[in-house]
């Protein structure tokens, strides 16, 4: 491949030296992940909110939650490989350059479905944004401590987004309107855009590797169609044709993705790295956190604002111990990793989340909210603890050339928990008694998923000895 260490454009920069300079590529990175993870969790308190304004119903305010990651999780593979293909800085920009305009369409909107249509778009944008930026930061810190630092701040970065998200949300929605909760995004892309362009090193290119587009539609295909079945079943129930015949579609586009994977000469997941017990396994410890953290911030959200008349501003500030323990537990953990090793921090990290769901799924129909406290900053810091271990076992599993896609395997896997843990939450919400059964439901489906996750990270995530890069 005589271009396979082509730049993507732009002048060659050198390593980051000390001081500030050394941390402008994780600044510039951390922007754009910053809007992305920001997008997730503002809207939770905002969409009740936007859906009373555009007269949406439940199904369609799932959508609009929905829709942004089921779609960033479809096209995240995608994105990982054409930033091994095109340069991860370019894609990078470009996906930062989509979400701007996505995010201009969304506060525009003026139906359900015009919302959901850009949100869709914002979605994609988000998915050509995320594997480039851990891959960027592997790129840009190739130290041991210097990447799990950048990979702690990273992980931090999502854990400031996610604390900023609900209450920023509230605070926008009570005074200038729903329609800042994406307007933010704008001047926020612009700095990312800036920053990248001026402090990020260009980045090696693979372009004689082809787009294997088959498998990325099946791949899209597999997450839409789960999406939809678990949105649908809220509405229509479990047993519904539409609801059994689009799981049913969803298997089969998994089956014929794996199948295409097998046959591709150029697979955009290589048999490899599946193999690979920690990247494997990091991922579904992934998918499993984002599962049940995101499941409870939404079922939370719309359990405060309907059952106990929040507004949109309070219930922010309610949610806030559960999301404001992420800013700092990343980077904790990375700090710690050095001495112990990430498997008993990601450990140790679920199973604390587990006892705070399943607190909360213990503590009564209508418990006060001082006894919430406590189970929803366990969940937050566990989630966030666990975030940097499971990150730089991914990370490190990754055979040289195959950084994006293995960033997009762990993201894609992370999204579909985050989507997958809305739409059941929402179902449970509309097919319980009352919203607080479902509510504990949610809760206790949560923390059997962190218990889950806690013994596939004893297993896949390695000790305190390091791990030979591309190995697993």
């Amino acid at each position: 491949m005589a271009d396979m260490h082509q730049g993507d454009g732009g002048a060659p920069s050198a390593t980051p030296g000390p001081g500030l300079r050394a941390w402008a590529p994780l600044l510039a990175v951390c922007f754009g992940y910053f809007m992305v993870i920001l997008d997730v969790t503002i809207i939770n308190v905002a969409v009740p909110v936007v859906g009373r304004d555009l007269g949406a119903s439940l199904t369609a305010i799932q959508w609009i939650t929905d829709g942004y990651t089921l779609v960033f999780a479809g096209l995240l593979l995608t994105g990982g490989a054409l930033g091994d293909r095109l340069g991860n800085r370019r894609v990078f920009c470009w996906g930062v350059a989509v979400f701007g305009a996505a995010s201009a369409a969304c506060a525009l909107a003026q139906s359900p479905s015009f919302l959901v249509v850009a949100r869709l778009a914002e979605g994609a944008g988000a998915a050509l944004i995320v594997p480039g930026s851990l891959a960027l930061l592997q790129q840009a810190y190739p130290s041991p401590d210097a990447r799990s630092r950048a990979f702690g701040l990273w992980g931090s970065m999502a854990g400031i987004a996610a604390s900023a998200g609900p209450l920023l949300g509230g605070l926008l929605v009570t005074t200038v309107g729903w329609r800042w909760v994406f307007l933010i995004n704008i001047p926020v892309g612009a700095a990312c855009f800036a920053l990248t362009v001026r402090s990020v090193a260009p980045s090696p290119r693979h372009s004689a590797r082809a787009m294997d587009w088959p498998a990325q539609a099946a791949v899209v295909s597999a997450v839409a169609l789960l999406t939809a079945a678990l949105n649908e079943a809220g509405r229509r129930g479990w047993t519904d044709p539409f609801v059994l015949a689009c799981a049913g579609l969803a298997v089969t586009a998994v089956v014929a993705f794996a199948v295409r994977e097998h046959l591709a000469r150029t697979p955009v997941l290589p048999l490899g790295l599946l193999r690979s017990r920690a990247l494997s396994g990091g991922a579904t410890i992934g998918l499993l956190f984002n599962f049940g953290f995101y499941g409870m911030v939404f079922t939370a959200s719309l359990y405060f604002q309907h059952q106990r008349h929040y507004s949109a501003l309070a219930t922010g500030a309610a949610l806030l111990p559960a999301v404001v323990m992420t800013t700092f537990a990343s980077v904790v953990s990375g700090r710690l990793a050095r001495r112990t090793g990430h498997r008993p921090l990601v450990t140790s990290g679920m199973l604390l989340a587990a006892a705070g769901l399943a607190g909360w799924a213990a503590a009564g129909p209508d418990p006060a909210y001082l006894l919430l406290i406590a189970p929803m900053m366990a969940a937050g810091f566990g989630t966030s603890f666990a975030l940097t271990g499971s990150t730089s076992t991914v990370m490190t599993a990754a055979p040289t050339g195959y950084a994006g896609t293995a960033s997009a395997v762990f993201n894609t896997t992370r999204q579909i928990g985050s989507a997958t843990g809305v739409a059941l939450g929402g179902t449970l919400l509309a097919t319980a008694t009352d919203y607080s059964a479902g509510l504990r439901s949610s809760m206790a489906i949560g923390a059997l998923a962190y218990l889950i996750a806690a013994a596939v990270a004893g297993v896949c995530v390695p000790g305190k000895a390091a791990v030979t890069p591309g190995k697993g």
